[in-house]
C-alpha cells in the first residue's frame, strides 16, 4: 500500500475526494466520520488502525503550571455543570443512528420532491420567523413530503395536523400543501413560543420539536420530572432521557396528564436534527468551493 501525508485538505475535504472517488482512500478519525456519512452515505470504514484513543491537551513542560491548572479547572467545572455533556449531544448526539438506506432516499427526495414545496417553506419560515430548511426537516419527518399522506391514528398532510389544530388555526384545507405547511410553520413557532427564553438555542428549539410531536403538556411531564430526578429540565441531552419514563406505570403516574409513548419524540427531534445537518450541507454546498484534488491523486491516496 502506497500513501502520501496530505498537508494542503483537511480531513471533511479528503472524504469528500474518496466519495468523488478521485482518490482510493484516506484516514480520518471515527467522530469525522460518523459526521460525514450523512453527507456522503457511501463512504465505509474498511478498518481501525488503531485502538480507540482520549483526546488530551498538551502543555509546554516548565516551572509556570498556571496555564494546565486553569484549564484543569475550566475541564472541571464544565463536566460537573452538566455542559460538557449539552456540547458532546449537541454535535455527537443524534449522528450515532447511522441510515444508509434512509440517507440515500433522504438526498434523492431532496432532489426529486422538497423542489415543488422549496418556495412554499421559505415563505411559510419566513412569515413565522424559522429557519425553512428546519420546516422543511420537519416535514419530511412527519410525511416525506407526501401532500396525501396519512397516519391511523387520523392526522394527515404534509405536515400531519391533528384535525383539532386545523381547526385551532382556521385552515380549511389540510391536505392543501400551502395550508399545511403554513399550519405547521405557525404550530411550531406556538410551540416555541411557549418554551420558556431562558432556555438557550439549540436546546429551545429541540423541546419545541418534542412538544410539536407529543404535546407540550407530555413535554411539560417529561420536564417536572427531569428535575424531579436532580437533571437540568432546559437541557435536551436531560429531557431525553426522561421522556420514556412516560411509558412506565410508575412515573407517568405522578404526572398531570398521565401516558405518552415518551421514546417517540425523542426519536422524532433525533431525526429531524439529522434531517436539517443534511439539508443545510446540499443548500450551502453549491456556495464553497468544492476542493481541489492535489496534483499527486492520481498516483497515491491521500492520507
Amino acid at each position: 500500500m502506497s500513501w502520501r501525508a496530505n498537508r494542503e485538505l483537511d480531513s471533511e475535504a479528503l472524504l469528500h475526494l474518496v466519495w468523488e472517488q478521485v482518490i482510493d482512500y484516506t484516514i480520518a478519525d471515527s467522530n469525522e466520520i460518523a459526521i460525514n456519512q450523512r453527507f456522503y452515505p457511501e463512504l465505509r470504514t474498511a478498518f481501525a488502525i488503531s485502538e480507540p484513543q482520549p483526546l488530551a491537551w498538551a502543555f509546554a513542560r516548565g516551572p509556570d503550571t498556571s496555564l494546565y491548572e486553569a484549564a484543569k479547572q475550566f475541564f472541571f467545572e464544565l463536566r460537573n455543570s452538566g455542559r460538557l455533556a449539552q456540547i458532546i449531544e449537541r454535535y455527537y448526539g443524534h449522528v450515532q443512528d447511522f441510515d444508509y438506506v434512509g440517507t440515500r432516499r433522504y438526498l434523492r427526495h431532496i432532489q426529486l420532491r422538497l423542489p415543488e414545496y422549496t418556495g412554499i417553506f421559505k415563505r411559510a419560515a419566513k412569515k413565522n420567523g424559522l429557519d425553512w430548511r428546519l420546516l422543511a426537516a420537519v416535514g419530511y419527518q412527519e410525511s416525506h413530503w407526501r401532500p396525501d399522506a396519512r397516519s391511523p391514528t387520523g392526522v394527515r398532510g404534509i405536515m400531519m395536523l391533528t384535525l383539532n389544530t386545523v381547526k385551532y388555526l382556521g385552515l380549511d384545507d389540510r391536505l392543501d400543501p400551502v395550508q399545511s405547511i403554513q399550519g405547521g410553520a405557525e404550530y411550531l413557532r406556538m410551540m416555541i413560543e411557549k418554551i420558556p427564553e431562558r432556555i438557550p438555542e439549540p436546546d429551545r428549539t429541540w423541546l419545541a420539536l418534542a412538544a410539536y410531536n407529543i404535546g407540550f403538556g407530555h413535554l411539560e411531564d417529561a420536564r417536572r420530572l427531569t428535575e424531579a430526578n436532580g437533571a437540568e429540565p432546559d437541557r435536551w441531552v436531560d429531557v431525553k432521557e426522561h421522556l420514556p419514563l412516560l411509558t412506565q406505570k410508575k412515573w407517568y403516574q405522578r404526572t398531570r396528564f398521565g401516558y405518552a409513548r415518551g421514546h417517540e419524540p425523542v426519536q422524532y427531534v433525533e431525526n429531524i436534527r439529522s434531517y436539517y445537518d443534511i439539508l443545510v450541507w446540499y443548500t450551502e454546498r453549491d456556495q464553497e468551493p468544492v476542493p481541489s484534488p492535489p496534483q499527486w491523486v492520481s498516483d497515491f491516496p491521500a492520507l
